[in-house]
């Protein structure tokens, strides 16, 4: 979440305000410590039934607003508010059993992330996977830490889980903000974390020996033309029918009637200048027995790509893409440095370089900073930080680098960052204020609908008795 954030904020702001970022990642790592320290013992002094109700607000929150997201931001804004409203009562209610199911919820949250982190990296063998690997060993630990009580006590289960959690993300607020700060200035923060599948192995024939390829039309496109992130879902682009299958036919691919597997895919678009649309430039083999292979990001999975000229004709031979999201506010010089880069290697990896991977590395190298040139104070740190999309985001973007990206996740991701850097707004108060009145709204419809319910009863009754 702390690498989005900066993301958003950009190098320049992170450079300008770097004593005070410095200062946060400081007193949240010393509080983070004395948690721990005072959980060790069993003799609490935080204050653990303010937080709990403190908890209950923020969840209750939660809730009331998850019905203003789209998509997967729903989802985790459901999930979210109903965990926080779980650890809150429990807290609250102070029952004698209480601490041991929050550490045994805990230690069950570390189980499963570690575990899918370890098995989407032995699988999928992306270029960190070892330190992917090592991290979800580390949350294992942390797990089997959580579910006995030695040589912590289970009342101590929740500072501790909050002391780790404020450690972690002050190392990681001072170490990527040192790091950006000593970036050259045409340098980016979204270099930082783009890593190709190729970069081991290139592929011998198309090399261009080095040399960026020419611009290909890109010209100095005015912020009036919206910059617009094409996805064709697996369902929406299938030719038939498909199964009922949500979760799947969403976030992996759809199957018809006939077996026929449609993925989808996704797209970059600034009319009618610049197209970032990726393909395997030969019909990749997705039988059963060469799929476990194929989802591995190794350079022997690398095939040539083939990047697409312009929208018209790509949905003239297929078909026209089924969700758009425009985005106002980008960074065209960022893009067009991404884009140049980027587009020197024609290679394309299921798992690590597909159409979706390049739309969401296309993204943020344009929204890099857009939040930042709009700041005129520190305190937008503060504000982003507590804005709920970012958090949407953040785990939307945890789940992809470590498996892989796909068009319904590049879909997600677009909608969260869109209501980030187009606010609807940025904060908790704005989005209490949308829920509200969309509450009325809803209200008052219903109270319409039930007075002109009601009116044609009577008219219904009037017309009945007259007939009598």
């Amino acid at each position: 979440m702390i690498r989005l954030v900066l993301l958003l904020l950009g190098a320049d702001f992170i450079r300008r305000y770097w004593p005070v970022l410095a200062l946060i990642g400081l007193a949240w790592g010393v509080i983070g410590v004395s948690l721990c320290i005072d959980a060790l013992d069993g003799v609490l002094v935080f204050p653990l039934t303010l937080f709990g109700y403190l908890l209950l607000l923020e969840s209750l929150a939660t809730l009331f607003l998850a019905s203003s997201g789209i998509g997967a931001q729903k989802s985790l804004r459901y999930l979210k508010g109903g965990l926080f409203l779980l650890i809150s009562l429990l807290v609250i209610s102070l029952h004698p059993t209480g601490d041991m199911v929050l550490a045994m919820l805990f230690g069950a949250a570390f189980t499963i992330g570690g575990g899918l982190q370890i098995a989407s990296a032995l699988v999928v063998r992306f270029p960190s996977w070892r330190m992917a690997l090592a991290g979800g060993v580390g949350q294992i630990l942390i797990a089997i830490f959580f579910f006995q009580p030695y040589p912590t006590h289970y009342k101590g289960t929740l500072p501790y889980c909050i002391g780790m959690g404020l450690i972690f993300s002050g190392w990681n607020l001072i170490w990527l903000a040192s790091r950006t700060r000593r970036l050259p200035r045409t340098a980016s923060i979204s270099q930082l974390s783009l890593r190709n599948a190729d970069s081991d192995r290139p592929l011998d024939a198309g090399s261009h020996d080095g040399q960026a390829p020419a611009a290909g039309g890109v010209a100095d496109v005015a912020g009036a033309v919206p910059m617009t992130v094409h996805v064709w879902t697996p369902v929406g682009s299938a030719k038939e029918q498909t199964l009922n299958r949500p979760i799947v036919n969403r976030y992996i691919a759809a199957v018809d009637a006939s077996g026929t597997v449609s993925t989808g895919h996704a797209a970059l678009e600034i009319a009618p200048s610049l197209y970032i649309s990726l393909y395997p430039a030969e019909e990749i083999d997705r039988s059963p027995d060469q799929f476990a292979r194929l989802l591995r990001a190794t350079p022997d999975n690398n095939v040539r790509g083939r990047y697409l000229s312009d929208y018209p004709s790509e949905a003239a031979s297929w078909c026209p893409s089924t969700e758009r999201i425009s985005f106002r506010d980008y960074d065209l010089q960022r893009l067009q440095q991404f884009w140049l880069q980027y587009r020197q290697e024609e290679i394309y990896n299921l798992t690590h370089r597909n159409c979706s991977s390049t739309v969401a590395h296309a993204l943020e190298a344009a929204l890099e900073g857009v939040i930042g040139r709009r700041a005129g104070h520190w305190l937008a740190f503060v504000k982003i930080l507590f804005t709920p999309e970012v958090w949407v985001a953040s785990q939307i973007h945890k789940r992809a680098a470590t498996m892989a990206w796909t068009p319904g996740l590049t879909l997600d991701y677009a909608r969260a960052l869109r209501a980030v850097v187009h606010p609807r707004p940025l904060s908790w108060v704005g989005s209490l204020q949308l829920a509200i009145r969309r509450s009325r709204r809803l209200r008052r419809d219903d109270a319409v609908r039930r007075m002109a319910g009601g009116e044609a009863g009577r008219n219904a009754a009037q017309e009945k008795g007259d007939r009598r």
